[in-house]
């Protein structure tokens, strides 16, 4: 009869061995998948991981170098005006350390001037050092940034239009109306300076 009990619990012994392996192999499994998908969380291949976060950053206003600053061509699209295709633009001593990305606004401003009965009608462009980004800002947010400028033309007096001291001081004070409307609406300004590029009091 003992050897009857053995040989019973001999085939036990075997199916505990081959469970076992089953299970160790299953965590292996588990353990390499994890890996897998904790490698893909962090390099942003899936939602929420830090390379999305990433991706986030860098859809942000990037700064411009001079040296690749877009350039005007007289000869059509990609080329140098009157140099040759792909020279580098002539450089002199100084000059900004960053591009200047320019865009004019499409429509020009009508406005009372303050204690006056005279009007005001400029147009206006904007440069920023930064990417696109801050000019699709302006773009996207155009009516309550064309309202700022409205704003801080009616407080304009006769004495700042009529002098270049004073028409320096409007380009900061629309500079600063403009950052301080798109810093409200995107949560960054951007925009460097603001240019006149029609001026007329009436």
């Amino acid at each position: 009869m003992s050897e009857k009990n053995e040989d019973a619990a001999a085939p036990t012994k075997k199916k505990g061995g081959a469970l076992k392996k089953i299970m160790i192999a299953l965590v292996a499994l588990l353990l390499v998948g994890g890996g897998v998908a904790g490698g893909l969380y962090a390099t942003g291949y899936m939602p929420g991981g830090d390379g999305g976060h990433a991706a986030a950053e860098a859809k942000g206003p990037k700064l411009v170098p001079k040296a690749e600053q877009k350039r005007f061509s007289a000869g059509g699209e990609g080329g140098e005006g009157g140099g040759e295709a792909g020279a580098a633009p002539p450089a002199g001593v100084g000059g900004d350390k960053y591009a200047s990305n320019y865009y004019a606004m499409d429509k020009e401003f009508t406005s009372n001037l303050q204690d006056s009965v005279h009007f005001v009608q400029i147009g206006l462009a904007v440069s920023t050092p930064y990417d696109d980004t801050v000019i699709d800002n302006i773009k996207t947010n155009e009516i309550a940034v064309r309202s700022a400028i409205l704003m801080a033309l009616g407080d304009t007096s006769e004495e700042q239009v009529f002098s270049t001291e004073g028409k320096k001081q409007l380009q900061v004070r629309l500079a600063k109306a403009i950052n301080a409307t798109l810093k409200e609406k995107e949560g960054f300004g951007g925009v460097g300076n603001v240019y006149f590029t029609n001026f007329v009091v009436q």
